[in-house]
């Protein structure tokens, strides 16, 4: 199985086999040593580093040994004419999200994440996908890997926008379909792989 890692806007991904036409700097044979120091070297000349192993999953695992891991959930809300809820944050748009609690199902924690960063009360419809974040976190001083659950939900009731500034959310808004893709282009990468999962409808 292959695993993508995103370092804000560069990437990190397992792979059995790396493309053709990928530079010889941004692959790394995982048989001769993976760590996070070595990765964070490569990727600061590398948008896109391909580790390569015959199981790119114990590849990751052994990666994902430098890291404290977390688990959170968040989403897509779309109301009754197909708008999507979006977020601004530090300076990007983004999709409300946040860490799971002790003994909290993601659809809940999705759901709960929702509410206290917009203010609107919502119901998951379906799972869409999950994605993998590496960060410093300077609060804890250490680094963490965070999986998010990501759903798609529905809320009726569009009315009480209420950004959760405390959590740096600057402004909540509802946006067409037709304008979605705009927004996402100043957005992270993780935030268009939940928009791309959206478009594959089971």
């Amino acid at each position: 199985m292959e695993t993508t890692v995103y370092f804000a806007d560069r990437a990190v991904r397992f792979v059995a086999e790396a493309p053709a036409d990928v530079p010889a700097e941004a692959v790394i044979d995982a048989a001769a040593g993976i760590s996070r120091d070595k990765i964070l070297r490569i990727i600061e000349k590398c948008n896109l580093v391909y580790v390569v192993a015959h199981r790119p999953d114990e590849a990751f695992v052994r990666f994902a040994a430098d890291f404290t891991t977390v688990e959170a959930a968040g989403g897509i809300v779309v109301d009754s004419v197909g708008r999507w809820l979006m977020i601004h944050r530090n300076g990007r748009w983004d999709l409300p999200k946040g860490h799971i609690e002790e003994g909290e199902s993601c659809e809940i924690c999705a759901a709960r994440e929702i509410a206290e960063e917009t203010g609107v009360c919502a119901e998951v419809v379906r799972p869409l996908c999950a994605t993998w974040h590496a960060y410093w976190f300077p609060k804890t001083s250490r680094w963490e890997l965070k999986r998010t659950h990501w759903f798609e939900l529905r809320a009726d009731d569009c009315d009480g926008l209420a950004p959760q500034t405390e959590e740096g959310i600057e402004r909540v808004t509802w946006v067409a379909s037709s304008e979605t893709s705009a927004l996402l282009a100043d957005s992270f990468p993780t935030i268009r792989c939940v928009a791309a999962a959206m478009t594959q409808r089971c």
